[in-house]
């Protein structure tokens, strides 16, 4: 599942007005498919997106989602796959760990919040934390949730005015970190168990290069739910196909790429024009960008000349450029090459982030 297709779930169902549900993972224990701040989609139907577990509990997960849908308030759900019983579930995944699950309803007439607020957090650029109250009380009841960004006031759904304060404050008091985290506090003299965790941004590409090689790239990148924008400055090879995955694409001189792209607003670059001057002219911009991973397909031989040609600009790559980029997989051919390069991107953004 990619944050690609559940915006392609979400986007069906609201053009019907159909009611969802939030399934939200808030705690575990042991060993799990998935962890705290894991998301699904599910409708009235039990038609759903995303994966919670290995298959086993998305079934038993649309019913509870059907019954908070109907009943108009979230509802929680404990998976215990510990010892032999799990076969409860209907599997007997010997999974030996223990899920709790929140699903909170979703409606046309609200807005279908907090998804959508969710869901623009992560296309944003800024750092986002959410806090969601799993055990409740007045004024902030199960399945009320605060976002709080950078900059900018923070947004409540389902809090009163004063719980939204408190919260708010506890945020900024607090400043959580990367990992998702349950516990019970005490939030201005009130007992709350809240889930509070960073909103998993999109990654954003950039790939410099639209030969062919670039097209399974890009295709790797989408199925991982990044955005991707293709740049290059020959027309016809944008035009022959094969990157309908790419969020946006450019056909621009190699100079003034950094004139249609915000360089800095990107998370990864990869280099692989095939043509030694328009590579140079990537390299030179992005050099003067904060683009903490960049990428440069090639022998070692080619980037050594373009390191030398760049002169003391190479030395603002230090620490940034992977070249060639790529893990040793021991593949050949354009795809063994591509899934090579996502992989190493992806443990770049592993290493960077803590995981998405």
């Amino acid at each position: 599942m990619t944050h690609r297709s559940q915006i392609r779930f979400f986007e069906d169902r609201r053009e019907r007005g159909v009611p969802m549900a939030l399934a939200t993972v808030y705690q575990t224990e042991g060993s799990t498919y998935s962890k705290a701040g894991a998301t699904m989609l599910v409708d009235g139907d039990g038609m759903f997106q995303g994966m919670l577990s290995g298959g086993c509990l998305e079934g038993d997960l649309a019913v509870r989602a059907r019954v908070a849908i109907e009943s108009g308030t979230a509802q929680q759900a404990v998976y215990d796959l510990r010892g032999g019983d799990d076969e409860l579930w209907g599997m007997g995944v010997g999974c030996e760990g223990v899920m709790r699950v929140l699903l909170q309803p979703l409606y046309a007439d609200r807005q279908y919040q907090p998804w959508v607020a969710l869901h623009e957090a992560a296309l944003g650029l800024e750092e986002t934390f959410a806090v969601v109250v799993i055990d409740g009380a007045d004024g902030a009841p199960a399945g009320a949730t605060l976002l709080s960004a950078a900059c900018g006031e923070p947004t409540a759904f389902g809090l009163s005015a004063s719980a939204k304060d408190a919260l708010a404050e506890y945020v900024a008091q607090r400043h959580p970190d990367t990992a998702a985290a349950f516990g019970e506090t005490l939030v201005a003299g009130v007992k709350l168990g809240l889930l509070t965790y960073r909103v998993p941004r999109q990654p954003r590409l950039l790939v410099f290069g639209a030969g062919l090689d670039a097209g399974p790239v890009v295709r790797f990148a989408a199925e991982l739910g990044w955005h991707c924008t293709l740049v290059d400055h020959r027309p016809a090879y944008l035009e022959q196909g094969g990157f309908d995955s790419a969020d946006r694409m450019l056909s621009v001189p190699a100079a003034e790429a950094f004139r249609h792209v915000k360089l800095d607003e990107f998370d990864l670059a990869i280099v692989m024009s095939h043509h030694l001057a328009s590579d140079r002219e990537y390299l030179s911009q992005l050099a003067g960008a904060s683009v903490p991973y960049v990428g440069l397909l090639g022998p070692p031989a080619r980037r050594n000349r373009l390191m030398s040609e760049l002169g003391t600009l190479a030395g603002k790559l230090e620490g940034r450029l992977n070249a060639p980029a790529g893990i040793d997989i021991g593949g050949r051919g354009p795809a063994a090459i591509a899934l090579s390069i996502l992989a190493e991107m992806q443990m770049h953004l592993g290493a960077r982030s803590g995981g998405l």
